[in-house]
């Protein structure tokens, strides 16, 4: 069986499937509280953007994977009308409860689906946008999954992935401080849980840089990629055209 990283460690390909589940089993009550925390509120405003740059319109229609509590999504169907369509996934199903009660809750009916980013259960050229919002790095094989991504869409579609990155060389030791003293810290104290919050720092130095992203996702089939340094590069947003 293949070997691939769970944070900084090496394990077997099945074995990181159920420890990310696991993962996200346990922060999926205070996830939401827990990205204000972590990101002093900055997640907002990277969603904000990344909503701006999908440049959606009424009929549209949108998969939002690993949409997780489903604040992307029911951004996106605000934006696409009751004419348009979105598809809320996620392949963890805590997850994937909180933010269809969520969406309820804002008066939001859409279809939920509990599917791996990895075998889309939808036909090729479905999407006029695909998205997938911090889960990426989670993915065990990423260019499958950008592979996927790319065959759902509609020639002309847009993927955008919104993803932790690499940060500005001068910033990189404040932020490792930050990310492996207080954010373990926070999750102890406010979710229960500081082993999942250190995953969530390795699994970010694990995760492929702005440059190498953007190499991937071209070879996955898109025909052009660009992408946009957020708070100096903590987070990223690649946005790639099915040409």
């Amino acid at each position: 069986m293949s070997k691939t990283h769970f944070g900084y460690e090496s394990v077997e390909e099945q074995e990181k499937a159920r420890r990310v589940r696991g993962v996200f089993d346990s922060v999926a009550p205070r996830y939401d509280m827990m990205n204000d925390l972590m990101s002093m509120g900055l997640h907002r405003a990277w969603k904000a953007f990344t909503l701006l740059r999908a440049d959606l319109r009424p009929g549209h229609r949108v998969l939002d994977i690993a949409g997780g509590t489903g604040d992307l999504a029911q951004a996106f169907a605000r934006k696409v009308g009751s004419g348009g369509l979105v598809v809320h996934t996620d392949i963890n199903t805590s997850m994937l409860r909180v933010g269809r009660d969520r969406l309820l809750d804002a008066g939001l009916v859409l279809p939920t689906v509990a599917c791996d980013a990895e075998k889309l259960p939808f036909p090729r050229d479905t999407f006029d946008r695909v998205s997938v919002g911090f889960g990426l790095r989670n993915m065990t094989h990423k260019d499958k999954a950008l592979a996927e991504m790319c065959r759902v869409l509609k020639p002309g579609g847009k993927l955008l992935v919104l993803e932790f990155s690499k940060v500005a060389r001068p910033l990189e030791k404040a932020y490792d401080w930050y990310s492996f003293n207080v954010l373990p810290r926070l999750g102890r104290l406010v979710a229960g849980d500081e082993t999942s919050y250190r995953y969530l720092a390795e699994s970010i130095r694990m995760h492929p840089g702005q440059e190498e992203l953007k190499a991937m996702m071209k070879k996955c089939g898109f025909g052009h990629v660009d992408y946009h340094n957020l708070t100096a590069g903590v987070a990223a947003l690649h946005v790639a055209i099915k040409c």
